[in-house]
């Protein structure tokens, strides 16, 4: 017999180890692992931990193997590790029914359990009892399963559980937008049950499905039936919201020790090695002690401050654990590890030493990782004195058996028996290395013959959609179905993934299935989707943002390949050549970049080698599926096809209304065959699959008539009539058959629109109109018809308010919003104040989330409207430039409608009516220039458009400010421009009021309808009006630091450091009052400075001032009050009344002005506020500036409490 080496000794010494503290205390039957002697339950996330070092030992032995016994040894540890990680898999089987209702509701009633009885698998707590959902437990879970899969371990045995972990995958790829309780189990820190979004979830989920994409469950033996498949826009969503959190790690904790698991080992789930550094010194820092580190700021847990029989924390209370917070060594385990991965060998010396004096020898010289060390009671206040000097004593678990796994791992790595390769198979300490440049690969496709025929004519040699058969080209829509079916299992009724929208990364692959090659377009390219995709602009931008997006985030082997047809709205009015603006794109595709990106144009046939193609396997026929796939495929044909409806809205009157009745029965009748098709596929709700203005247009409309607010829209319609000469019958009621008589011979749209909307009101959507026969076509359906119409004029104002009528679906409403908060903003829509401005802080359906836009834009069509469609652009920007939004935790979309009018209003100098009849006849992508100006601050230009398709209509676009600080038509005189915006409205007018049968019985000219009843309304408060009125006679720069303040202002926009500052402030007086609302100085006994739940709440209190650029002075007077508490100052006095040091600023400002001569009408005071409008106008430094005044109006406020010497007033 061969005598033992030294390290086949050493290795023994940590086999001895492991056996001891870890698998002697595993589940005979079970093989689960309780948490220690006392706390008898298996917690799903500790099993994971506290195994890995039994796996990391079975790796060393077969490696290290001196002898036969070795490799037996070996193989025993492994089947260990198999069995726990299988016990787990038979816990959550058995609540395969949460995971099923989990996937739709995202509900903490429907989640899996975080602990379970280690001898019988079952749950041992209520739903409700714990904080049961915790997104990191369950993907830590299938990271591991994931990597011991790969390393050679056969844990999953069947189809049935390969079925099971998809789902688990579908359970936690909604992890960036998913609030849970966290991996300390508590929330929000006051410990009170609230659930938050935390980077540690986000990461280990991101990790998890990084790690099983395309991977067989079966290992070596698998075929393609086992392989798990993960949508990669789902990764890419985890990835950009944990950027946009890091180093914070939740709303409620500034910085957190477990993120060093997400950025680190096992998680690798960040790519930027420079965020990953900031967050490691971020956690050293601030979390570091002699005895590990804290979990996070003002963690009460074990501490002697913390009431033992109290499950919650009152908010004051937190202040009492800051510097006493227990300290916790498990962390320096992970900074070992660390350590080894990322190649310092010095870290990992630093922190092996530091750890092995805090180790506790139990018997036999075993050296045991506690818990935690936590300050002796009676030394409390010693070490409130003075942090870190106090002996502390260790408490807890002992061993914190996850703490001793990772121990162990790390000294098996430091000794050299293991190599990090190898506990990490799949390499993802790779994360971090530079990506190679992408090439995207773009295909042109013309619908028809006939564009593939102007496209030559232009020298674009493209294929149509029929050229490129056997490949077969689908919009992104069906890919969602066919998703839907992945993962599907009768047997534990498990339904497959639920009908989610595909992201670009989805549809820029290439699909086999059932031996055919797919390929899909893009999601925004759908024509069912709103008025969006009839700007050609608009498109252009989506394909820009497109191929940005795919450019930064595409992680997988092959190029992405874009598939872009070319439809018939894509020509121009003529019809007969392509729109100039999809030429230029074209061109510039063709030239090799396009929006930043390296793009490669070309064939389809061509790119089949180059692109990444997917198997999409789980639609291959299995044994009992033979007919399912020829339903499907019944199911697509269904789907595509349309039926052209027949028009029969009068330009004059035209006949023709039966067999337009006829079309919508024949519609009706193909839709209820498509419908039952949907359920014999087990497709849920099936309203939502089936493109069908019916069924939705059916189930909308009874809403409508049965909701509450019926009787105030009655209300405000009455009124409405009044104003307006409606013929009425013999009762004194309007009479709707006139009514219709009237549409025969309306001489525009609107008018046409306007009536429409009146027989809405009165009749509701359904009544037949009873138009050229009987019964006629329904109110709703002559909607559509001249929806469609109006899309063919591209008269956006008519468009949006048609569209607000009908109450079009916004394709990407609800996803936009949970975007948006993801990235932790909080939205508000409506005009302020509150009430009316609503505020959204969590996911909201997408039917709550229209109704209470609706509500919040008191019943005004177009404000609703607009406030969805710019939701959607924010989340664009949000998507590719989240730096526009930095220092913004509230986005104020009424506010932001209100300064883009404002902004239009001052460059086009007319007034608030015509402004805001401006901004809605702006074009989608003008509308998001726009929008892009406002949120970056930079000037822009207006143009009048040359190509105008309907006289009456002025079309204006906005435009770059050049560096000479004008476009080219403001240079060559924007008068000129301002005189033809006049004449064109002058001559619109003349046409609607020459020939007008509802004549309006008030001098206005404007229409009465509700389309401009809400106008005035955006502007015509406050300042603004009176600004733009004598513009005219001012020199440019004039107004800018107004502008400037009224955009941040709105914007909520405050310079870096802000809310630390105020926090300050707060520390050394009684609260800041804020309009009569008080922001107490408790509130600092609560939160630490650098929360993100502290700067919401400031922002909160700020938004209580309804007008932007006084909001805006508000700040500089906070801003000059944390100034004066730089010095050496104990005390600044009470309750700081900040606006009351705005107006003694004010009235200093109005003192001097006139003593050097101003007159009065410089002087001029906003009425509202009474501050001077020339103060709004100044400039912050310099001797007239606002802060002049205000340092000199706070020094006088806080007088009594400054030193008296040392302290000069300048």
């Amino acid at each position: 017999m061969r005598s033992r080496s030294n390290s086949g000794v050493r290795l023994d010494g940590y086999g001895r180890l492991v056996q001891q503290t870890i698998l002697r205390h595993q589940d005979a039957v079970t093989g689960l692992l309780p948490a220690s002697a006392d706390h008898r339950d298996a917690w799903v996330r500790d099993n994971v931990y506290g195994i890995l070092a039994v796996w990391g030992l079975g790796l060393a032995y077969r490696k290290n193997a001196d002898r036969d016994e070795d490799k037996a040894k070996a193989y025993e540890l492994e089947q260990s590790v198999v069995k726990l990680m299988r016990g787990l898999l038979q816990c959550m089987m058995r609540q395969v029914d949460k995971v099923e209702a989990f996937k739709y509701s995202r509900s903490t009633r429907d989640c899996l359990h975080a602990k379970y009885n280690t001898h019988t698998c079952a749950t041992v707590v209520g739903d409700h009892e714990w904080g049961h959902l915790q997104m990191d437990a369950t993907s830590l879970y299938l990271l591991m399963l994931a990597q011991m899969t790969a390393s050679g371990l056969h844990i999953i045995h069947s189809l049935d559980e390969v079925n099971f972990i998809q789902n688990l995958v579908f359970y936690i790829e909604a992890a960036y937008k998913t609030a849970d309780f966290g991996i300390w189990e508590r929330g929000d820190k006051t410990n009170q049950g609230i659930t938050e979004l935390n980077a540690s979830s986000v990461g280990m989920a991101k990790a998890a499905l990084e790690a099983l994409d395309e991977l067989d469950l079966f290992g070596a033996k698998g075929g393609p039936q086992s392989v798990i498949q993960v949508l990669s826009d789902e990764v890419q969503h985890c990835q950009s919201i944990l950027h946009s959190m890091l180093p914070r790690a939740s709303t409620s904790k500034e910085v957190d020790a477990s993120v060093l698991s997400v950025i680190s080992y096992p998680a690798f789930a960040v790519e930027d090695s420079e965020l990953v550094e900031i967050t490691k010194q971020e956690i050293i820092t601030k979390l570091q002690g002699r005895y590990g580190c804290c979990r996070f700021l003002r963690d009460g847990y074990r501490t002697p401050k913390e009431d033992p029989n109290r499950l919650y924390y009152e908010p004051a209370e937190l202040k009492l654990f800051e510097n006493i917070e227990c300290e916790w060594p498990l962390f320096w385990a992970y900074l070992i590890i660390d350590g080894i991965f990322s190649g310092n060998m010095e870290q990992v010396q630093e922190y092996r030493e530091a750890l092995e004096g805090v180790l506790i020898k139990g018997k036999n010289g075993l050296r045991l990782v506690p818990e935690l060390y936590s300050v002796p009671p009676d030394k409390v206040d010693e070490e409130y004195r003075n942090p870190h000097t106090v002996d502390r004593i260790p408490m807890g678990k002992l061993p914190l058996m996850w703490g001793q796994s990772l121990y162990i791992l790390g000294c098996l790595m430091a000794e050299g028996f293991l190599a990090p390769g190898e506990i990490d198979p799949l390499n993802r300490r790779f994360a971090t290395v530079p990506k190679p440049d992408v090439v995207v690969q773009v295909c042109i496709l013309a619908e028809t013959e006939g564009i593939k025929a102007a496209l030559r004519k232009e020298d674009i040699d493209v294929e149509t959609v029929a050229d490129v058969y056997p490949i077969r080209v689908q919009p992104a829509r069906i890919l969602s179905h066919i998703y839907a079916r992945l993962g599907r299992n009768k047997q534990m009724c498990l339904t497959g993934r639920p009908y989610r929208h595909m992201g670009v990364l989805g549809t820029s692959k290439l699909y086999n299935i059932r031996k055919n090659i797919f390929t899909f377009t893009p999601q925004f390219i759908d024509q069912q989707q709103f008025y969006l995709a009839l700007d050609n602009k608009m498109i252009v931008e989506m394909l820009r943002t497109d191929l940005s997006y795919l450019c930064s985030r595409w992680r997988m082997t092959g190029r992405p390949t874009i598939t872009f047809p070319i439809s018939h709205t894509m020509l121009d009015e003529t019809g007969s050549s392509v729109h100039p603006t999809v030429l230029a794109m074209l061109r510039k595709l063709q030239d090799g970049y396009f929006g930043g990106a390296r793009i490669q144009t070309g064939k389809l046939s061509e790119f089949l080698t180059t692109s990444c193609r997917t198997h999409l396997s789980f639609m291959d026929p299995g044994p009992e599926a033979d007919n399912t796939y020829d339903e499907l495929a019944q199911y697509l044909d269904h789907l595509l096809q349309r039926t052209v409806p027949q028009s029969n809205l009068p330009p004059t009157a035209q006949r023709g209304g039966l067999s337009r009745f006829r079309a919508a029965v024949h519609t009706t009748r193909d839709l209820m065959s498509l419908a039952s098709k949907a359920k014999d596929l087990h497709v849920q709700n099936v309203g939502m699959y089936v493109p069908s203005k019916i069924f939705q247009a059916s189930q909308q409309s009874v809403k409508l008539l049965s909701s509450p607010h019926q009787h105030d829209v009655d209300g405000k319609s009455h009124t409405l009539h009044a104003e307006m000469n409606l013929p009425r019958d013999e009762d004194g009621n309007v009479d709707c058959r006139a009514l219709v008589d009237q549409l025969r011979i309306c001489p525009t749209l609107q008018e046409q629109a306007d009536i429409l909307y009146m027989l809405h009101i009165l009749k509701g959507p359904e009544w037949h109109t009873g138009l050229d026969s009987e019964p006629g076509p329904t109110v709703k359906e002559l909607l559509t018809e001249l929806y469609v119409r109006v899309g063919d004029t591209r008269q956006w104002a008519l468009i949006r308010y048609i569209s607000g009528i009908l109450k079009k679906k916004v394709e990407a409403l609800d996803e936009a919003c949970t975007d948006l908060l993801s990235h932790q903003k909080h939205l508000t829509v409506g005009l302020p104040p509150e009430p009316r401005e609503k505020t959204i802080s969590a996911p909201v359906p997408y039917e709550e989330l229209v109704c209470l836009i609706d509500e919040a834009s008191e019943k005004n069509l177009s404000v609703s409207i607009l406030t969805q469609e710019i939701m959607v652009y924010l989340a664009m920007y949000m998507r590719t430039q989240p730096t526009l939004f930095a220092e913004m935790f509230r986005i104020r979309i009424g506010l932001i409608i209100q300064v883009m009018a404002t902004e239009l209003a001052h460059s086009l100098r007319c007034s608030a009516g015509e402004a805001t009849e401006n901004l809605m006849n702006l074009s989608p992508s003008d509308m998001k220039s726009l929008l892009y100006h406002i949120l970056s601050g930079k000037e822009f230009g207006v143009e009048r458009s040359v190509r105008s398709v309907d006289s009456s209509v002025t079309t204006i676009s906005i435009c770059e400010v050049g560096a000479v600080g004008a476009t080219k038509p403001e240079r060559a005189g924007i008068v000129r421009l301002k005189s033809e915006i006049k004449q064109q409205l002058d001559k619109r007018r003349q046409s609607l009021t020459g020939s007008k049968p509802l004549s309006l019985q008030s001098g206005d000219t404007d229409l009465k309808s509700s389309l401009s009843a809400g106008h005035a309304e955006l502007l015509g408060k406050g300042s603004f009006s009176r600004m733009v009125e004598d513009q005219g006679s001012k020199d440019s720069r004039q107004g800018q630091w107004q502008r400037r303040r009224r955009l941040d202002g709105a914007l909520n926009r405050v310079p870096v450091g802000f809310y630390q500052n105020v926090w300050k402030v707060l520390q050394k007086c009684h609260g800041l009052s804020v309009e009569g609302f008080v922001l107490p100085s408790s509130t600092t006994r609560e939160m630490t400075p650098g929360e993100m739940k502290f700067a919401v709440h400031v922002e909160s209190v700020l938004n209580r001032v309804p007008q932007p650029e006084y909001r805006q002075l508000l700040v500089e007077a906070i801003l000059v009050l944390t100034m004066l508490v730089d010095m050496e100052v104990d005390t600044i006095g009470g309750i700081i009344a900040v606006e009351k040091i705005l107006h003694a600023a004010n009235d200093l400002f109005y003192e001097e002005q006139k003593a050097l001569g101003a007159d009065d009408h410089m002087l001029e005071r906003d009425p509202t506020t009474g501050i001077c409008s020339l103060l709004y106008d100044s400039a912050p430094s310099g001797r007239f500036g606002t802060m002049t005044y205000l340092s000199k109006s706070a020094a006088m406020y806080v007088y009594d409490f400054l030193p008296t010497d040392g302290c000069s007033m300048q």
